[in-house]
């Protein structure tokens, strides 16, 4: 249990020694300047990413009421998201320093049930944002928490329905690539009512992870492709991680005869600095088409571009051309030209992707839509390029 707010409990203790029983300081007689009213307002900015308003509004909060625990568990999530994104470690210590401070205010002041929920379930959202330790842990202690306490729901403010802890578990399931258990927890807050404020939420969510869940079947998938196979956008370096880390095509277009490999290691500055280089540079090095990297004029030089999204059209290129590479058939590449009419309204038989569209759906590798539709534009997602690479290897007998 290596967590940064391990020792809330302990040091709430501390502190509740050192004040001992003094009363709250009521600063705001005014009903429209509640620490209430500041607190469900900073939960929604919050939602919203404004984190510097979130942080305002607890801020005021706190002012109005010291002793208001919710006010104490906003603030400790809004500096823990904050400290997040500070690139400077000195000045992110200092931010998770006072965002743990929060959180031991929030516990030490949580009297009611309710008040005990909003800290236990900001605890589970700030261990799922900072990853570290036994975040997940942390997260399912949080969790079990939450669950067990007879809450009031009409005073349970910004989260409304106890459910609202089953959302967050599930939310730290995905992001832990424990995409089962994330469906399981999303479904229990669809399952606990037919509306609340969670619903919706949960509703695309566990629709997303059980495409995940279906796209992974069968697969034992790498850290990065779990992270990869959540994504809404798959980016082109990710889709050259997903190629070699789980497709393993290094190995497997090496150890064909007809197979030989271009270029001479080169590497375009835009990769340089990324994390999947080496995967990006496997591809170029086998010109693997639709992820080839192209000349741009503005900096006279050929870039990877390895942050931009994978478009169908392209994902479709790239497995016709891993197939091509795999079997040897060149006439793969053709095999559909010359089509008077096309099965896609979207795609004319001229199109230069429509050759690749029609291989990669006639293998079963992706899906157009039911009315025939082939997207070839919209942006490739993770579990669907999971999916595809898993045809992909099922077509080829590849283990």
């Amino acid at each position: 249990m290596g967590s940064l707010f391990k020792g809330v409990l302990l040091a709430s203790g501390a502190l509740l020694l050192a004040v001992g029983c003094s009363k709250p300081m009521v600063r705001c007689p005014s009903p429209g300047d509640s620490p209430q009213h500041h607190y469900l307002a900073g939960m929604e900015f919050l939602e919203e990413g404004k984190l510097v308003e979130a942080a305002s509004k607890f801020e005021r909060a706190s002012f109005c009421d010291e002793k208001y625990g919710p006010a104490h568990a906003g603030a400790a999530l809004a500096g823990a998201l904050m400290a997040k994104e500070l690139s400077n470690t000195d000045y992110q210590k200092a931010d998770l320093e006072k965002a743990r401070a929060h959180l031991v205010a929030a516990r030490k002041n949580s009297s009611t049930p309710e008040d005990r929920f909003a800290f236990h379930v900001a605890s589970m959202r700030i261990e799922t944002a900072l990853k570290q330790g036994d975040w997940l842990e942390e997260v399912e202690d949080g969790h079990k928490a939450a669950r067990k306490l007879k809450t009031d729901e009409e005073k349970l403010l910004y989260y409304r329905v106890p459910e609202a802890a089953d959302y967050f578990m599930g939310a730290a399931y995905l992001e832990a690539g424990e995409f089962q258990m994330s469906r399981d927890n999303f479904g229990a807050v669809l399952n606990a009512r037919s509306t609340g404020k969670w619903h919706g939420p949960a509703d695309r969510a566990w629709k997303r992870t059980d495409k995940v869940v279906r796209a992974t079947s069968g697969m034992t998938l790498g850290d990065a492709g779990k992270r990869i196979a959540v994504r809404e956008k798959v980016t082109r370096a990710e889709m050259a991680a997903l190629l070699v880390n789980e497709l393993g095509i290094d190995k497997l277009v090496a150890g064909k005869i007809s197979a030989k490999p271009d270029g001479d290691g080169f590497v375009p500055i835009d990769l340089l600095s990324n994390p999947f280089r080496i995967e990006a540079a496997t591809l170029i090095k086998w010109s693997v088409r639709g992820l080839e990297p192209s000349y741009d004029a503005s900096s006279r030089a050929y870039l990877f571009r390895p942050d931009e999204p994978v478009k169908r059209k392209e994902f479709a290129m790239v497995l016709e051309d891993v197939i091509i590479k795999l079997t040897g058939d060149e006439k793969t590449a053709s095999a559909f030209l010359g089509h008077r009419a096309s099965p896609f309204p979207d795609i004319e038989p001229s199109s230069v992707w429509y050759n690749a569209a029609m291989s990669v759906t006639t293998r079963n590798m992706m899906e157009t839509e039911l009315t025939g539709e082939f997207r070839p534009d919209d942006a490739v997602d993770g579990a669907e390029a999971v999916m595809a690479i898993r045809a992909l290897k099922y077509r080829l007998s590849i283990n």
